[in-house]
């Protein structure tokens, strides 16, 4: 079952400090990222979208000329004109894994802090709280995993498994919680190195924590989805740790 957008995406947009130009730039950079509008879809109008953001319409209409300036979305005039998002590219592998240098060991050891905490949580409640639909999106975004051909693809259906465990729980400050997770660290999460799990092995730990939501098991729900954020900040840790070693042994070679 394919979840609308629509009403859907307007729930995880919601500002924390509103009437901030930057913060719905940084919002909307989100959603698109994450693939929530997908590419030549349509954004909603702008007064919509400054009453999803709860902004005036002047700090919307500034926060899409930063957008249409970054290439990230097109307008188009006349009866069927409006904003449309352009396709985000793919990022280049070597600039994930020199972003992943610019991160220290603590950095990144408190983003999975935080990430554990946030989806542990999020899994628990959504054991106690999803419903069936919650149960058939997040098997959705489990199967998408599982076909996706791109490694943005894959980031995206990863990322969206997530956000909708979130949603499971009926908690907006979660799922906004998680949506920034994802912008900051779902992308490291998949870059192509040895140790990392592939798309399948994720998919099986995507499925132990949805078994475990819709057997209303919250306690296993809660440990499982912490466990597996736990692995992917250790595997992050690990490699950052081997490329600093790597580029030692050749700062000493030159």
């Amino acid at each position: 079952m394919q979840p609308s957008n629509g009403t859907r995406t307007a729930s995880f947009m919601r500002l924390r400090q509103e009437g901030r130009t930057e913060e719905v730039v940084r919002r909307l950079i989100e959603v698109i990222d994450l693939g929530l509008y997908a590419k030549g879809e349509q954004l909603p109008s702008e007064t919509e979208l400054a009453l999803q953001f709860g902004v005036a319409t002047v700090t919307l209409r500034e926060a899409l000329a930063v957008l249409r300036q970054r290439g990230l979305i097109e307008t188009r005039r006349g009866r069927n004109g409006g904003s449309f998002v352009c396709a985000m590219p793919e990022t280049a592998e070597q600039v994930l894994l020199d972003r992943l240098l610019e991160l220290s060991a603590l950095e990144l050891r408190d983003l999975g802090d935080e990430h554990m905490a946030i989806a542990g949580t999020a899994a628990r409640l959504a054991a106690q709280r999803s419903s069936k639909e919650h149960h058939q999106r997040l098997m959705h975004y489990i199967e998408s995993l599982r076909s996706a051909s791109s490694r943005l693809e894959r980031r995206r259906a990863d990322a969206r498994f997530h956000i909708e465990v979130a949603v499971a729980a009926q908690s907006v400050r979660l799922t906004h919680s998680e949506m920034q997770l994802q912008a900051e660290i779902g992308e490291l999460i998949w870059i192509d190195a040895e140790g990392f799990p592939d798309a399948e092995a994720t998919c099986t730990e995507h499925r132990a924590i949805v078994d475990a939501i819709v057997n209303g098991d919250a306690n296993l729900a809660g440990i499982l989805a912490e466990a597996h954020v736990t692995r992917a900040v250790k595997r992050l840790i690990n490699l950052r740790l081997q490329l600093m070693m790597r580029q030692e042994d050749e700062a000493k070679l030159a």
